[in-house]
């Protein structure tokens, strides 16, 4: 009897920040195309922490405000692609639209640290499924709940969601060893010459830069698991 072949796994670190909603139509595509590869390649996948604004103050800023303020980009032009984001959204299984009743309220930008702290921490502790499960969470929480992800209760909240042990979370929250960890795997992405995210680094030394097509992200995988297979 033919033994059953496995499925090659690869590791697939994505540098990420939540406030980026093209991190999660890269993570919509990426899981299309991993769906396509299903019994050829699997992927452990790790994310890894870039803030896209580090100074962002801790009440936030509205989004529209700070996209005009750093862009010069007029309310008009946003609008606009905001809908073609959401078009893109649909088309990779993820969604950017509100959840909630009645209007939304406006979008904010927040300070992300903690995030990334809370993402370390359930790496460390749980493994890549169960932070892969919070960082959904938290793309959720901003892009469709409209949620302030600089609030130490909701993190928390959303740390116990996922099965993570909350006091331990807070802990880790208040710990300078792990937000120092976190600054230097941000510094670690500046020095791969890594500028913008999603960018994801498949077995430690392969760059797949931006949200990909499906078809992109299944040959990129293909050629990069060929290559795995060569290296004796």
């Amino acid at each position: 009897m033919a033994r059953p072949v496995t499925a090659q796994t690869l590791t697939i670190d994505i540098y990420s920040d939540v406030m980026c909603p093209w991190c999660l139509i890269g993570y919509g595509q990426l899981t299309k195309a991993l769906a396509q590869l299903e019994g050829e390649i699997a992927a452990e996948i790790r994310w890894r922490p870039f803030e896209l604004n580090p100074d962002m103050r801790r009440e936030g800023e509205e989004q529209e405000a700070h996209l005009r303020r750093k862009y010069g980009r007029p309310a008009e032009e946003g609008a606009r692609l905001r809908g073609q984001m959401k078009a893109i959204a649909e088309g990779a299984g993820v969604s950017l639209a509100w959840e909630g009743e009645g209007e939304a309220p406006p979008a904010m930008m927040w300070n992300t640290r903690d995030c990334h702290k809370l993402l370390a921490f359930a790496l460390e502790q749980a493994g890549p499924e169960v932070q892969t499960a919070l960082k959904l969470a938290l793309f959720r929480a901003h892009f469709n709940q409209r949620r302030d992800l600089s609030d130490t209760a909701l993190l928390l909240d959303l740390a116990a969601s996922v099965g993570l042990h909350r006091e331990a979370a807070r802990a880790a929250l208040a710990d300078p060893a792990l937000e120092a960890r976190v600054v230097a795997e941000e510094q670690q992405a500046w020095d791969m010459n890594i500028s913008g995210v999603p960018a994801m680094i498949v077995e430690g030394k392969f760059l797949i830069p931006g949200a990909q097509a499906p078809e992109v992200y299944v040959n990129a995988l293909r050629r990069v698991a060929e290559k795995a297979r060569a290296i004796p």
